[in-house]
This record gives C-alpha cells, sequence and structure tokens, in this order.
C-alpha cells in the first residue's frame, strides 16, 4: 500500500503544481458566488435562505461543470502515460498497475474533492456572511450539494479513466471523453424528452422513467440535490416529483457509487490486459 500513496502523493503535488487545484477552485467559487447573488434578489419576497437558491442553480450547472473538469483530469491518466513512456519506468519498479491506477484515480480524486469543497464552500460563507444568520437546514443541503458533487465528478473520473485505458492515443482519448460528456450531460435527455413528447404517456410509466433515469449519473446526481431536502425541492418545484417517485436517497446514492464502481472496475481490467 505504501506504493499507492506515494503514487496519490505524486497526482496531488501535480495538480499543485499545475496549478489545477487553485483554477478549478477559482472557478467554481466564481460560479457559485454569481449565481448566489443574482439569485438573492428574490429571496427578500419569498424569504427563501441565499444558499437554497444557490443550491438549486447550482443542481444543474454544475452537471455541465464538474463532469468536464473531471474528464479533462482522467481522459490521458493512462494512455498520456503511455505515450509519454513513463508508464513503462513506473512498472519497472515494484508496483502493480492495479496500485497505479488506485493511486492515480484516489490522487486525482482528492484534487476535485479539495477543489470543489474550497470552491463552493468558500462561495456559500461568502453568501452567508452577506446575508446574515444561517440556516441550518439550508446548510446541511449545501453540504450535499459538494458531496454529491464529488461523487458526480468520481463516475466521470471512472469513466475517463476507462476510456484512457482502451486508447492507444491521447487524441483519440480526449475526442471519446467529449463525446461521452457530451452524451450523459446534453444528448441522454434531450433524447429521453423527444421520446415522453413523443410517447404522451402511452407506453413510458413513471416507474420505467425512474429506472431510465438511473442510466445517467446526472440525473440521479440532479435528483439526489433536487428532491433530498423538502426545502430545496419546494424551491425548485420538484416537491410533487420527490413524493411520487420510487427513488429514495439511499437508492440514489447507490445508483451513483454504482457509476464509479463499475466503470473504474472495467478501467482496471482494461489496463491489466493491455500491452505497452
Amino acid at each position: 500500500m505504501n506504493a499507492v500513496f506515494i503514487i496519490v502523493g505524486k497526482e496531488i503535488r501535480d495538480g499543485l503544481r499545475n496549478r489545477w487545484v487553485l483554477a478549478t477552485a477559482l472557478l467554481l467559487a466564481m460560479l457559485a458566488l454569481s449565481l448566489g447573488f443574482l439569485g438573492s434578489s428574490p429571496t427578500g419576497a419569498v424569504k427563501v435562505d441565499p444558499l437554497t437558491v444557490t443550491v438549486v442553480s447550482l443542481s444543474s450547472l454544475s452537471i455541465f461543470l464538474v463532469p468536464l473538469i473531471a474528464m479533462l483530469l482522467a481522459y490521458d491518466a493512462i494512455v498520456g502515460e503511455i505515450d509519454r513512456g513513463t508508464m513503462a519506468l513506473l512498472l519497472s519498479y515494484p508496483v502493480s498497475r492495479w496500485q497505479i491506477m488506485v493511486g492515480k484515480f484516489v490522487g486525482h480524486l482528492a484534487v476535485l474533492t479539495v477543489a470543489t469543497t474550497v470552491g463552493y464552500g468558500s462561495a456559500g460563507i461568502a453568501l452567508q456572511w452577506v446575508h446574515g444568520a444561517p440556516d441550518p437546514a439550508a446548510w446541511q443541503a449545501f453540504a450535499f450539494l459538494i458531496l454529491a458533487s464529488v461523487l458526480l465528478g468520481a463516475s466521470f473520473l471512472a469513466m475517463g479513466y476507462m476510456i484512457s485505458a482502451v486508447v492507444r492515443e491521447r487524441a483519440t482519448a480526449a475526442g471519446i471523453a467529449i463525446g461521452v460528456w457530451l452524451f450523459f450531460v446534453v444528448i441522454y435527455d434531450m433524447a429521453l424528452l423527444g421520446v415522453l413528447v413523443a410517447d404522451q404517456g402511452k407506453f413510458v410509466t413513471a416507474e420505467l422513467l425512474n429506472n431510465v433515469l438511473l442510466f445517467n449519473p446526472s440525473d440521479v446526481y440532479r435528483l439526489l440535490n433536487l428532491t433530498g431536502y423538502e426545502n430545496v425541492s419546494m424551491f425548485a418545484g420538484m416537491a410533487g416529483l420527490s413524493s411520487q417517485t420510487s427513488l429514495g436517497m439511499p437508492v440514489l446514492v447507490i445508483a451513483q457509487l454504482l457509476w464509479i464502481v463499475i466503470p473504474f472496475s472495467l478501467a482496471a481490467a482494461f489496463f491489466q490486459r493491455r500491452q505497452l
């Protein structure tokens, strides 16, 4: 396990040296602050905590940004090392392939976790400082948003690793990674909406729709944040959905975790069989 910790430390140092943590944290903080302050204008009339407004807004916009950051971190994690010749050098040491995979993944996940926590957390503190006394319920939903964002990023990290373990060139990995990101954050929901409009409730039942949503980690993330807490559900207009859906919090969390475990396991299997 010492080899895993060494690789984790290397990836974290690389992220700090390349300004990944700083740049990502600043980007996420600016996004959260912008949405918080722009969305806080109606809160005086409807008595909604600004953090609740921010959770609702970030639940939709983080779907685009966090997965993209994760893909940029992961798409060349394996193939990039092979192209540079450093993977062969690394494997010449007493370290196994699974240790390399776990160490690099945990290191990248640590970078993403620190950036997300610092970025969103600092924005939440700033919003609360400007708007007055904290609301414990709003802070609970906001903290869960950060945790769910990390899990969403981890799922796309795992998919990025799977791509990187299969392809032979970095350019191919980059193209596929962007395609996968575009599919899950844009095309999947657009296609699903088209099917629902064409179907008009004839064949697609609520139970079937719930199951279909589980096949997209972005939809799982959205449901976790918008239906998990009553104050957020009411403000987001999702109270009816949260009372009707059969997908409870445990089911959604398990689904999000499976979106991490399954792609990463496939990535490890592909890398184990790959000829360098």
